[in-house]
């Protein structure tokens, strides 16, 4: 079955913005810690954010403010919009979730569970 989906990556231009959407399985977006990732080609994924009960929010050191996780708990779907986006922004967007707390939340190895991934790409 299908745990976590992501959608709402495409083409922008750079100076614009996105948001994206995961819909996560109701048994696991009520007790897992949730987090988006991004990965370009020949390097490692990178935490972009992430968050816990709703309201402690995790961020990227490379995030300066132009990005927002935000939750729609009825609808079981985390959010990532990104704005004043940039070229460097282009890469597969990933969500992630996991039980464990131990760990860095930009820690890739410690989920459990992985989306598909959704593409961005960033002109400029």
């Amino acid at each position: 079955q299908v745990r976590l989906a992501e959608s709402g990556g495409g083409p922008v231009q750079a100076g614009g913005s996105l948001k994206l959407s995961c819909t996560v399985s109701p048994t696991i977006f009520s007790d897992h810690f949730m987090a988006w990732f991004r990965q370009v080609d020949g390097k490692e994924r990178e935490g972009v954010a992430g968050m816990r009960a709703g309201c402690i929010k995790f961020y990227g050191d490379f995030v300066e403010g132009r990005f927002t996780v935000l939750e729609d708990k009825a609808k079981t779907t985390l959010f990532l919009e990104i704005n004043n986006m940039k070229p460097e922004d282009t890469a597969m967007y990933y969500c992630a979730a996991r039980r464990t707390r131990d760990g860095r939340w930009d820690a890739a190895a410690t989920y459990d569970y992985w989306g598909q991934g959704t593409q961005v790409t960033v002109s400029s």
